[in-house]
């Protein structure tokens, strides 16, 4: 099969295999890997060119690092100081050290077991960067603890690379036993063999030069270079610009021996301050996630499932402890730098895997004789059934952690010594400005938050806020909801927010509920669980926003006034036609048909008097409106 056939292939099975995945929740990633399975092991479509396809999609990690670069200012690493050389040394250097006395217990040399110690304290910077932007987790503690790992453990594979042939000098294990059948072999012919025949003072003046160089170019010579080139207004060479600065850079760090990444890392952070930033990330951004994707695919293609049959107990056995050994190491040094509950979680689980960056190291390893043939069969097989189960990590954090996280959180819920008319549970945006709108004209309110940072700074600013899960009987009932005439429920999570105000309906028949709602859907599912109101979250304020709109267009204030209003009350009688058409299991074609009879009645609604509009401008602004009116 020729290079459009194997093209056609990786990408039939992209296609098909990763939306089956996100509508199952299980992440794009998986899906690409067992994509890669279905094509590679089980219907043999692809096979020996899986390799090679594979070298070059690891550019895909090159891209990414350059992106991550790119949103990284020079001022925001230093403050990063503290994890990238804390938090990330002591990670890959005690990862190195626990799995070398692993391997030197399982009978391996010293210079083995620390070649394969070193390896194996990498961890998948694709995989984990992936999901966590995927899941909206980087700016969480964990996931900017887990970036800072990978952070450091890409700049580690640096001095690795030059340990590795220090520690084959003195192995004992011939080049060619080493080199064997192993598909990695041609791995070996890496970067730096220019450098080779320099002394080592040399060699290290070269590497700082070329970095320096980066440094320099990237401040003083690329932007008046994208300015020439976007002043040609020509997209596509822009792409090719921003291609070629990638590509370019890979190629000058491989040529002295350094990790490409290192050095496509160290550009985006240069750039990050550039004006053309943004549009770097838009041209580089859809070759990174395709070359990602055929990534994890060859991952999933490569798998010997021959070496997995002939041995599951024993790969299978070997995958879970490398995920145990790891998951224990980072959860231990995440209780050490002070992360808590979900957090802490995330980083050890996300981190549990090795990294696609062991293949690399396999292949160098077994060039340089450190490894032997046999040995590296096993581990990179092992590697790769890690980083496969990786996502099923993923998911267990997200439905089985995160949810508890609150619960079985080391604070205990605070005592509740006051009562109000008023119980709010949930203070986030929404919640805050209801309880400020409250409690600023007189009302007593008791609030509710699990979120230990949002009770702080709301005690700077004097709003008292109670500490607990909201959605606990034993909370509410603390928090005097049997005397209370109101419950405002603002919880951020969907189910817990229905659920909760479900309780409370039925617990509490006298208590007014007043909701909020995610959008229409989630409206009639708080009203079927007894909510007296629910208001959708973003509804008004996108409504002020449009008649803004109306005005920076042209047209009088009044009349975008007079819209704002008539869209209103069109959204507002559609609320209440379409509940009939709801129910709990989605939306049918009835609902659908009623959905387009409103859409069509508001197009009629919103255009009527649109040929008065070069009128506009010219009209005598309104007179105040008359007491009583109530309007918008």
């Amino acid at each position: 099969m020729g290079l459009l056939g194997d093209a056609f292939v990786y990408l039939c099975a992209a296609v098909i295999a990763v939306p089956i995945a996100n509508r199952l929740g299980l992440g794009s990633v998986l899906g690409y890997l067992i994509a890669g399975v279905v094509i590679g092991p089980i219907l043999g479509i692809v096979g020996k060119e899986t390799a090679d396809v594979q070298h070059f999609a690891e550019f895909g990690v090159v891209m990414m690092l350059f992106l991550v670069g790119l949103e990284l200012r020079p001022a925001i690493l230093w403050k990063m100081r503290q994890q990238l050389i804390g938090l990330g040394g002591l990670q890959v250097v005690g990862t190195t050290a626990v799995f070398t006395g692993i391997g030197y217990l399982f009978g391996l040399s010293w210079q083995s077991a620390v070649a394969l110690g070193m390896i194996l304290a990498l961890s998948s910077t694709a995989i984990v960067l992936q999901t966590l932007n995927e899941k909206g987790w980087m700016k969480t503690q964990g996931g900017q603890s887990s970036f800072s790992v990978l952070l450091t453990q890409d700049i580690a594979v640096i001095p690795m690379l030059a340990v590795l042939p220090l520690l084959a000098a003195g192995n004992g294990i011939g080049h060619d036993e080493a080199h064997g059948s192993d598909s990695h072999g041609d791995a070996a012919a890496h970067g730096g063999e220019a450098l080779a025949s320099l002394p080592g003072w040399a060699q290290a003046l070269i590497i700082l030069a070329v970095i320096a160089a980066i440094i320099i170019a990237g401040r003083h010579l690329l932007r008046p270079v994208f300015r020439f080139i976007a002043e040609a207004r020509l997209r596509e060479i822009f792409t090719a610009t921003a291609l070629l600065l990638v590509i370019g850079i890979a190629l000058l760090m491989d040529f002295v021996g350094l990790s490409p990444a290192l050095g496509t890392f160290l550009a985006g952070v240069v750039l990050s301050d550039s004006d053309y930033r943004h549009e770097l990330e838009a041209d580089i951004e859809p070759f990174k996630g395709l070359l990602l994707g055929l990534f994890f695919l060859t991952v999933g293609a490569g798998i010997d499932f021959g070496l997995l049959f002939g041995a599951p107990l024993t790969i299978f056995g070997l995958a879970v402890g490398l995920l145990s050994v790891k998951f224990a190491l980072l959860f231990a040094l995440g209780t050490i730098f002070k992360l808590k509950g979900a957090d802490r979680w995330l980083f050890a689980l996300g981190l549990a895997q090795a990294g696609e960056f062991a293949f690399v190291l396999f292949g160098f390893a077994a060039g340089s004789g450190v490894l032997e043939t046999g040995i590296l069969q096993t581990m990179t097989l092992v590697v790769a059934i890690s980083m496969v189960l990786t996502p099923a990590l993923f998911i267990f954090y997200e439905k089985v952690v995160a949810p508890r996280a609150v619960a079985t959180s080391d604070r205990e819920p605070d005592k509740i010594d006051s009562r109000g008319r008023v119980v709010v549970a949930g203070m986030g945006r929404f919640g805050q400005i209801v309880s400020r709108m409250l409690l600023t004209s007189g009302y007593d309110v008791v609030i509710l938050d699990h979120d230990p940072q949002t009770i702080d700074n709301l005690s700077r600013i004097g709003i008292r806020t109670f500490y607990g899960d909201a959605t606990r009987p034993d909370l509410l009932h603390g928090a005097g909801l049997e005397d209370a005439d109101l419950f405002i429920a603002a919880v951020d999570d969907r189910d817990k927010q229905t659920l909760m105000v479900e309780h409370v309906a039925k617990t509490y028949p006298r208590v007014k509920i007043l909701a909020r709602a995610r959008d229409r859907h989630h409206v009639y599912e708080l009203e079927n669980a007894g909510a007296h109101y629910a208001e959708r979250e973003v509804f008004e304020g996108a409504l002020a926003l449009g008649r803004r709109a109306f005005t920076e267009l042209g047209r009088h204030p009044f009349r975008a006034r007079t819209k704002a209003q008539e869209f209103r009350h069109h959204d507002l009688a559609m609320l209440d036609d379409l509940r009939a058409n709801y129910n709990d299991g989605g939306v049918d074609t009835s609902y659908i048909d009623a959905m387009r009879a409103h859409s069509d009645t508001l197009f009629e609604i919103m255009r009527v008097d649109r040929g008065d509009e070069r009128h506009e401008r010219t009209e005598r602004g309104w007179n105040p409106p008359p007491k009583g009116d109530a309007t918008l």
